[in-house]
């Protein structure tokens, strides 16, 4: 079916974002001239300059019907075939492009690495294309803070090795494009709806991986939730970096709101999605818990913060006010 003349595409989710299985899926796409596409929110992804490169699927579901558009053929391993997030009024959940045939090469819970290894050894006569991995970029940064350029600071600085725990929620894709190209690192996703698992997955990483640098990307609503977990940090002297992203709102529940087409949200509701009045000092917080804690105000200031931390051992929290 990848072969077929048809338009096609791999999606790989489980064990097959990363390793071996992730290369062996790239040569099978390579080879059969389909597209190395993967799950919206992959448990764990491997990424960064030379890691071959499987894009992943869209949050919002118009975006989807747009990736998949004309494919004929998709093929599962180990993922599942790909839904919206949330049910939306007059708009289907199944994101499977009308014409498009679901195959199913290993579904989740199956040894998807084994599979993957077979159907590539299966390939005689690759495609001569050049496989498809980031390149390096190069540059600083310079002026005023924002989501863009402190995505390029975080991929100048993001050491090889790195482990990146993700739930800066509505800046989480900007972040994941602007890093595509830097050093090889994994990155940890959300894998469901609830939030606070980002300060409490990087710890973990951390206690797994004592020899690796973890960079927590967090948002400060779902920050709030867990954010005791910052003392297990300071206590067994954890080497993780937080970037705290402060927007003082829940911006993903805003944003769902209004996509609900019901009309302005009143003044109850507009109160319940505000993260100001008084507006919280993540600063402060960390320090409370034990962490050091800075706010820088340009994007100069925030790469020296960022060296300094992942230089420094133990815990160290960046809060940016976006």
């Amino acid at each position: 079916m990848l072969s077929s003349p048809e338009p096609a595409a791999l999606l790989v989710g489980a064990a097959a974002t990363r390793g071996e299985a992730l290369r062996a899926a790239e040569r099978i796409t390579v080879a059969t001239g389909s597209r190395l596409l993967c799950e919206t929110f992959p448990a764990r992804l491997e990424r960064g300059a030379g890691v071959p490169v499987a894009q992943r699927l869209a949050y919002l579901p118009e975006q989807v019907r747009e990736q998949l558009a004309g494919t004929r053929h998709l093929v599962l391993a180990g993922a599942r075939s790909p839904v919206s997030f949330f049910g939306y009024q007059e708009q289907p959940g199944d994101l499977v492009p009308e014409g498009c045939v679901v195959h199913e090469l290993t579904g989740p819970g199956v040894d998807v690495a084994s599979a993957l290894a077979e159907l590539s050894a299966l390939l005689r006569e690759p495609n001569s294309a050049a496989p498809r991995s980031a390149t390096v970029t190069r540059g600083s940064p310079l002026g005023e803070l924002t989501l863009s350029s402190l995505g390029a600071a975080l991929a100048m600085v993001l050491p090889a090795g790195a482990i990146v725990s993700d739930e800066a929620i509505t800046a989480s894709a900007g972040l994941a494009a602007t890093t595509a190209a830097a050093a090889p690192h994994d990155w940890l996703s959300i894998t469901g709806g609830a939030i606070g698992q980002g300060i409490p997955v990087a710890t973990g990483a951390a206690i797994a991986c004592p020899d690796r640098p973890v960079i927590s990307l967090q948002a400060d609503g779902s920050a709030v939730y867990t954010i005791s977990a910052l003392w297990t940090q300071a206590r067994e002297g954890l080497d993780v970096t937080t970037v705290l992203l402060s927007n003082r709102s829940y911006a993903i529940l805003a944003m769902e709101l209004g996509r609900l087409d019901i009309g302005e949200p009143g003044a109850l509701t507009r109160d319940l999605l505000d993260l100001s009045r008084p507006e919280l000092d993540f600063v402060s917080l960390a320090r409370g818990f034990g962490v050091p804690g800075e706010r820088p105000e340009t994007v100069e200031e925030f790469t020296a913060a960022l060296h300094r931390a992942l230089s420094e051992p133990g815990p160290h929290l960046i809060e940016v006010r976006l």
